[in-house]
């Protein structure tokens, strides 16, 4: 009988070692899971934030709540691009040549209408040693020039390749779309308006199926602390210069 017993003893300390085993790997394996995820869901916000300051820029200090509108203007909008060749050098610096000065002049050359003004220019700009002319007085060589191109959003804001369409989408979220609007906070002493903007996805969204308890635990603690449970960027009510949650 005593035998009998310690059996079922052994059993019991091996049932419960298994249990506490169990659930100490559920839990790592759910930290594991859940950080190899939120870092592509991280890197997924982080492209819709730099899409929203590339549209901000573009429109008047004001982003979009819209996926439609915010990836059209990704695939079909341009973006100022400044080309830069030389730099000014001290000598040219001292003698009181500024950057907006030496284009001014280089642009004042190009848009004379009279071949003696344009001439003229020229010739000043190169004795500023902005440019090196050739015998006839064409411009050979630019030393210092600053010209805006524009190139398409997409080329600029991301690499070769990226798919814009994606930016709309979860990442192991099954097809479901970031939460994304827009807000205006007025409430600054200078009565500015700062335009607002956030995305957001729940844990639920891109956690769902991999632990439910432990999903169920990290949600009542983020909601516990007052936190929004889940991965957002940017805030619509309160400005926090687009900052990540997870920053």
């Amino acid at each position: 009988m005593k035998k009998l017993v310690n059996i079922v003893l052994v059993l019991c300390v091996c049932g419960l070692a298994y249990i506490c085993v169990g659930s100490i790997m559920g839990s790592i394996n759910f930290g594991k899971e859940r950080e190899a995820r939120e870092k592509v869901i991280i890197a997924r916000l982080i492209d819709i934030r730099t899409a929203q300051l590339a549209f901000r820029e573009q429109n008047n200090g004001q982003y979009t709540g819209s996926f439609d509108e915010l990836i059209n203007f990704v695939k079909n909008d341009s973006l100022p691009f400044v080309k830069k060749v030389g730099e000014l050098s001290d000598k040219q610096l001292e003698d009181g040549w500024t950057e907006m000065k030496a284009m001014k002049l280089i642009d004042d050359a190009r848009k004379a209408k009279r071949p003696a003004d344009a001439k003229k220019k020229w010739q000043e700009a190169e004795k500023a040693g902005l440019v090196k002319l050739g015998k006839g007085g064409e411009v050979e060589e630019y030393i210092f020039s600053r010209d805006t191109v524009w190139v398409l959003a997409l080329d600029t804001l991301y690499p070769k390749g990226f798919n814009a369409d994606s930016l709309r989408y979860v990442p192991f979220g099954n097809g479901a779309e970031f939460e994304m609007r827009t807000g205006c906070d007025s409430s600054s002493k200078s009565g500015n308006k700062l335009y607002l903007f956030e995305a957001k996805t729940p844990y639920r969204t891109y956690l769902e199926g991999i632990n439910k308890d432990e999903l169920n635990n990290l949600i009542d603690l983020q909601l516990e602390l007052g936190r929004y449970a889940g991965l957002k960027v940017g805030d619509a009510e309160v400005g926090n210069n687009n900052a990540g949650n997870w920053e």
